[in-house]
């Protein structure tokens, strides 16, 4: 379920086809603070706004040990893929952003166990620093059910 939707109408190029795009917040998931919402999917894909480290009533996890913030992340993309449809098989992309590199082959070990079988795409950067003093923030794309 969301939160809210809202149905974006695209003026079209032209070429025919359906150019909306609806955008969804998880109910599982605090709503966004900013000019953003958790999910945009457009046809058959969603793309999954950075989740972070933060439990589903909005507390911030920075001051927890990284395991408990980087088991907390993969859990917030569970229930936005879920809102969107989708599920953690269908993902076809995600990007990690982690704020020590060092904490990276852990990550990693959460989330291979995470995922199971399923192996996206990914992309893997160093970040200076993350909103709210997160140590780790991933955002994904997934294929709609």
């Amino acid at each position: 379920m969301t939160t809210r939707e809202n149905t974006l109408h695209n003026a079209g190029s032209g070429t025919g086809g359906d150019t909306s795009t609806a955008t969804f917040d998880s109910a599982q998931l605090v709503p966004p603070a900013g000019d953003y919402s958790h999910i945009a999917t457009h046809r058959g894909v969603a793309c999954i706004s950075g989740r972070l480290p933060l439990a589903p009533d909005g507390t911030r996890l920075a001051d927890e040990p990284f395991e408990v913030r980087a088991r907390q992340v993969p859990d917030n993309l569970d229930a936005c893929l879920v809102t969107a449809g989708s599920s953690r098989e269908r993902l076809i992309s995600a990007t990690v952003h982690v704020t020590d590199i060092a904490n990276w082959p852990l990550f990693d070990q959460l989330y291979r166990a995470w995922l199971g079988p399923v192996r996206p795409a990914r992309a893997v950067a160093g970040a200076k620093e993350l909103h709210y003093g997160s140590a780790v923030e991933v955002h994904a794309i997934a294929a709609l059910d």
